[in-house]
């Protein structure tokens, strides 16, 4: 096993696997502050020519997010919303009112422009067609993997998974969004950001293999 850090600066690590049967697993205890995802109503949105450099590349379309397909659609649908919070913060809204959720719909391959179309999908789906609206009104978006448990919700709990949200930069910061789930939530451990999932696969793999089994599991651990 070897580590490096990828264009992104995320952490992953490279596994040459012998033949046969591997199990991959990994566990950690995170120090988490107990608060919700910050919320900043007044952030405001800058101009594409006062974005940081390293921004831009978050204005621009990617594999799972065809900005020049959804463009005129972005903006006749958020042209007259209040711009910076509150025009991410509708992209949220329209986004989580217009995909119906359900594992049953996973597919690999949707794209944003699928998403909207099918109007049905899972997390990476919402991620993925608000990170394309956002980049579409001229807001550096970027998809964001992770954990996210069910600290700080109601029972029933459904079985843990991994979770996509988006961060959207306004007024000198990355803010963090979540059209699947739209309301500020406890415990989000982020594991990597890209443009979209292909740059956040929780794996890649090269060679035949098959998947025999899948785990996630986020539990909480108060402090004495």
């Amino acid at each position: 096993m070897e580590a490096y850090r990828d264009s992104f600066g995320n952490w992953c690590t490279r596994i040459v696997a012998p033949k046969g049967r591997t199990r991959v697993s990994a566990d950690a205890i995170v120090n988490d502050s107990g608060a919700p995802d910050v919320f900043v109503p007044q952030a405001q949105q800058l101009s594409v020519s006062d974005l940081p450099e390293e921004t831009l590349l978050f204005l621009l379309g990617s594999r799972y997010c065809e900005t020049d397909r959804l463009s005129e659609t972005a903006w006749n649908l958020f042209g007259q919303a209040p711009k910076g919070w509150g025009r991410v913060q509708a992209i949220c809204d329209y986004v989580h009112r217009h995909i119906t959720f359900g594992y049953e719909h996973a597919r690999m391959t949707r794209t944003a422009l699928e998403a909207f179309y099918d109007k049905t999908g899972v997390c990476r789906d919402y991620a993925h067609l608000a990170v394309t609206l956002c980049r579409c009104m001229n807001i550096p978006a970027r998809y964001c993997t992770g954990y996210l448990g069910d600290i700080g919700m109601p029972p029933p709990y459904g079985p843990m998974d991994f979770a996509a949200w988006f961060e959207a930069f306004l007024e000198g910061h990355w803010y963090t969004f979540d059209a699947r789930n739209n309301t500020p939530r406890i415990g989000r451990v982020l594991i990597a950001r890209g443009r979209d999932a292909a740059d956040v696969a929780i794996s890649s793999t090269f060679g035949p293999n098959t998947l025999t089994s899948f785990r996630v599991w986020t539990d909480e651990v108060r402090a004495k």
